[in-house]
């Protein structure tokens, strides 16, 4: 066996032997860093601790020049490392899957990934598994993690793990090595005891790592998440290298439940779905609209003043469109499908969709041709003897000739139509259109989450038109923008992930001149703003790299919120041109930005983080006037008048019911102020202001309170969100004012 060079953290290298491993590396330090290694990092993939050097250097290319260091660069992990908690997670699926298998019969396993706060496993079993098994499950876990024994990795020729899977009975397997797996030779297992899994790892040394673990939901899942596929059962679950951090995460998945927004939603009477609307389509209800008009409001006023000009567009575009964009058939499987003009469109979409997946036959084609002739559609040009390509051209130029339309999914290709409507000059550079416009995806069913993941949704959608020479200013002012509009509302923790191309992929379009020139423009500007980011490859859109802003709310979840995106791609497509000092053509860079991302989601993220109770700016209701009795209704009325008067959004409490449980209800409503009056106040034109968190703050004139509120508005103040907020409000409202 050939001798290996490693590199450590701290920069020595060492020599050792091909078949030893990152754990033999680790020994050779010290017993105790051996002890606490969970797995190694090899040249920024995570291996396991146990697997030999020679199978983790990289494969020769003989027609690559021998370079001076082809050592592997190694770093051990432990309990201290982020990336080992995955490991541990993902080792914890396999051991739950094991359990399960233990304590049910006829046990199919799928696939059991880990999540970003656990681990998830599916299985195809005759049992229904519920959480009264839960206990029982766990219990099994722990004699499995109890026993440590050792996680055991092997490697089998393509036909001898069918046969094995077959052997096991484990049919969803089976069909991965033969359909998902592509033109491997070898795949690898993982043992564990009895238990074996086909399966990529890497996992822990031994299951007795695993110090903490509980099982958390279970929900129905679909075979590789095809709606039409096999329907599994999904168990979820988590696991960490301490007692305490399960305690702590559990108490963070107790707040988060109740600060669930589709709960706090419905109570507060924020926003509606409806099955006769269908599934991921939102009704804003009057509160809930009333947020989302105010935050419209404030970014439309702040674009305006930084030189934005407002478009509009339909809501449908032809087809061709979104093919030049590209968005057509890139992301086909997440849009709804086209609507024709034709009768015989739907059919000839599913017919060409079905040569591109190749799942026709010549029964099947004899078929739709036959439908397609009912539906008075003659195709002269089309050879079922041709390939593939050339029928499905036949049946495209005839969905191009016949009107066809998408409900649109994106705004861009019609803001490029904008652009391209006149004539363009350098001096009208740059060009900033804004639209608040509503998109459409077909996300699937068991994805929809509330107004986190919907079907429909208003983007705060932008688009900037720019030479070359204007990108890295442009890029930079609209990075400022949504730090300001993410602080506007409180949201001051965040970072930035800047999301490239994964050069090996082919799903990006454009040069690679143009890609290069585009992550380095924006590389700069972040290194320039001394705003924390990270690279993350393969996470750019097909058309460029975007920066997108990663917010951390009040109880520490962190959320995809802003976007800004750097585009060469679709004024090409489009050629989009303007005319150059030159008195040339030039083709303009475009810029795609959206501060709030969608304003479903943000809405949404926002009741989570605040719990429901706006800042006073963003309160649907601002003030509630509580009367001490029928004497002072009169008073009252004018009291709020004068409020609203001001701008504020106030109301009355004008029922037979006595203050303290008008007080109660508008804290459980979560009414930032409330303003009792009595003959006291009426007399001297003033009103007793009671602020919902800190309680009574006195009596003072109209006046006085007007001001304070309208300045605590336009400063837009956020004050702190503490954990527990509502919940403690709630506790003591209701002790307070009980009977």
């Amino acid at each position: 066996m050939s001798q290996v060079s490693v590199q450590l953290p701290d920069g020595s290298v060492q020599q050792h032997p091909g078949s030893a491993t990152p754990m033999d590396v680790a020994k050779g330090i010290s017993e105790g860093l051996a002890r606490a290694v969970v797995a190694a990092q090899i040249d920024g993939h995570i291996v396991d601790a146990f697997r030999p050097l020679e199978d983790l250097k990289p494969a020769a290319d003989p027609t690559a020049a021998e370079t001076a260091d082809d050592s592997l660069s190694l770093q051990l992990l432990t309990s201290r490392d982020a990336a080992a908690l995955a490991v541990l997670r993902h080792s914890a699926a396999h051991v739950m899957a094991r359990a399960v298998m233990r304590l049910f019969k006829g046990v199919s396993l799928a696939f059991g990934p880990t999540t970003d706060g656990g681990f998830y496993y599916d299985f195809d079993l005759p049992e229904k598994i519920s959480e009264d098994d839960f206990p029982k499950i766990e219990a099994e876990m722990k004699k499995i993690i109890k026993a440590k024994e050792p996680f055991e990795r092997f490697s089998l020729q393509r036909d001898k793990a069918l046969q094995l899977c077959e052997e096991m009975g484990q049919d969803l397997k089976v069909e991965h090595i033969q359909t998902g797996l592509g033109d491997q030779d070898a795949v690898s297992f993982y043992r564990q005891g009895e238990f074996v899994d086909l399966c990529r790892g890497p996992h822990i040394p031994h299951a007795g790592m695993i110090k903490a673990i509980k099982l958390l939901s279970v929900a129905g899942a679909y075979w590789k998440g095809d709606a039409k596929g096999r329907q599994l059962q999904r168990l979820y679950g988590t696991a960490f290298f301490d007692k305490k951090e399960l305690k702590a995460h559990l108490e963070l998945l107790e707040e988060a439940r109740r600060r669930d927004h589709r709960v706090l939603g419905k109570k507060h009477g924020l926003f509606a779905f409806n099955p006769e609307v269908g599934p991921g389509l939102c009704l804003w209800l009057p509160r809930g609209a009333r947020v989302r008009t105010l935050l419209e409001d404030f970014l439309r006023g702040e674009l305006l003043q930084r030189g934005y000009d407002p478009v509009y567009s339909p809501h449908i575009g032809r087809v061709e469109m979104y093919e030049t964009s590209g968005h057509f058939p890139y992301y086909r499987d997440s849009q709804f499908s086209p609507l024709f003009g034709a009768e015989a469109g739907g059919l000839l979409d599913a017919w060409s969709q079905r040569l591109e997946a190749g799942t026709l036959d010549r029964d099947g084609e004899d078929k739709l041709m036959a439908a397609a002739e009912v539906l008075g559609v003659t195709l002269p040009d089309y050879k079922p003897s041709a390939s593939p390509e050339d029928r499905r051209g036949v049946l495209h130029r005839w969905q191009t000739e016949n009107e066809r339309y998408l409900v649109k999914p994106m705004n861009c290709p019609h803001h490029c139509q904008i652009f391209k409507a006149q004539p363009r000059s350098y001096r009208q550079l740059p060009l900033r259109l804004f639209e608040f416009g509503t998109v459409y995806r077909h996300e699937q069913t068991g994805e929809l989450n509330g107004m986190l993941r919907v079907r429909g949704l208003t983007q705060d959608d932008a688009h900037i038109f720019c030479t070359a020479d204007q990108v890295e200013h442009e890029f930079r002012a609209t990075i400022e923008l949504t730090k300001f509009v993410l602080e506007s509302v409180g949201l001051s923790d965040y970072r930035v992930q800047l999301s490239l191309r994964d050069p090996d992929s082919d799903k990006y379009v454009g040069s690679e001149a143009n890609w290069d020139r585009a992550e380095g423009a924006l590389r700069g500007v972040l290194e320039e703003s001394g705003l924390s980011f990270n690279e993350q490859p393969g996470e750019a859109a097909f058309y460029g790299p975007k920066a997108d802003f990663m917010v951390r709310d009040c109880i520490g979840r962190s959320w995809q919120l802003g976007t800004v995106q750097l585009d060469y791609n679709l004024p090409e497509r489009f050629k989009l041109e303007y005319a150059g000092a030159d008195n040339v053509g030039h083709r303009p860079v475009m810029i795609h930005r959206a501060p709030f991302g969608s304003l479903e989601r943000f809405v949404g993220m926002l009741i989570e983080h605040f719990a429901a109770a706006f800042p006073l700016w963003l309160a649907p209701e601002q003030i509630r006037v509580l009367p001490l009795s029928e004497k002072t209704t009169d008073y009252a009325v004018a009291v709020t008048k004068q409020l609203s008067d001001a701008g504020l959004r106030a109301t009355t409490d004008l029922r037979n019911s006595k203050v303290q449980a008008k007080i109660r209800d508008a804290q459980l409503e979560l009414v930032p102020y409330m303003a009792v009056v009595g003959p006291k106040e009426s007399e001297s034109n003033q009103l007793a202001l009671r602020d919902r968190i800190d309680g009574d703050l006195g009596s003072m004139p109209v006046a006085e309170a007007v001001a304070k509120l309208t300045k605590e508005v336009a400063d837009r103040t956020v004050r702190t969100v503490v954990k527990n907020a509502l919940m403690e409000t709630e506790s003591s409202g209701e002790e307070m004012f009980a009977g």
